[in-house]
């Protein structure tokens, strides 16, 4: 279980960008448990850097959460990296998790150029409290949801917090979970290029290779 609490490369979490978000998360957070903790941190990621999936760097510096924190907005892979962070500052244990999903919210225009509607690699955080692992996705800020008319994902701490399977009024489909592709404790880079590169011919058609950052909407 350490090995989801201590800082790395990725999950730099003693770096003062790092601490100055807890104090944003509650001036208190010390006084905090680790599962007021977890949910204000959770709501604090998901409306402080609006959902943004077009920006994705190939270059292995840009995946620390202090670099990633400074960022005005953020894909979902960037906000579980900050949460990840976060959580593991106070001893929680947390690990990225990965995954392909259907129908992911708000990239139309990533749709529409790769010719489907699957997007590899989709972010997700778990954590461990109360003797169990849960899990969440502080994605999709609030404002961007009202706007796609579906709800903002929720997180209680206690149960998973995964996806909007539909939007408000029960009938249009948002997301589904295709493939689980496991968790992580720190951040595989190569692997989810390479996940990227079998779900997109066109990226790999491109001669695009690590070292870059893709905008995703140009391609």
């Amino acid at each position: 279980m350490k090995e989801y609490t201590t800082e790395n490369f990725n999950f730099d979490f003693l770096h003062e960008n790092l601490q100055n978000l807890l104090i944003e998360v509650d001036d208190n957070f010390k006084e905090l448990t680790k599962k007021d903790f977890a949910i204000k941190a959770y709501y604090y990621v998901r409306d402080k850097w609006p959902y943004n999936p077009y920006r994705f760097s190939l270059i292995e510096e840009d995946w620390k959460s202090s670099l990633i924190s400074t960022q005005k907005t953020g894909h979902c892979l960037d906000k579980a990296i900050i949460y990840i962070s976060l959580l593991r500052s106070q001893d929680i244990p947390a690990r990225l998790g990965l995954a392909k999903v259907k129908n992911h919210i708000a990239v139309e225009d990533i749709v529409e150029k790769f010719g489907n509607d699957v997007l590899v690699p989709h972010g997700y955080v778990e954590l461990f409290l109360n003797d169990k692992w849960v899990k969440a996705t502080p994605a999709f800020n609030q404002s961007l949801c009202e706007k796609l008319g579906v709800k903002a994902l929720d997180f209680d701490g206690e149960h998973d917090s995964l996806f909007q399977e539909y939007d408000l009024s029960g009938n249009v489909n948002f997301m589904e979970y295709l493939e689980d592709y496991g968790t992580f404790k720190n951040v595989p880079l190569s692997y989810m290029f390479q996940l990227m590169q079998e779900t997109y011919p066109p990226l790999q058609k491109s001669g695009v290779d690590l070292g870059i950052v893709l905008n995703l909407a140009a391609l």
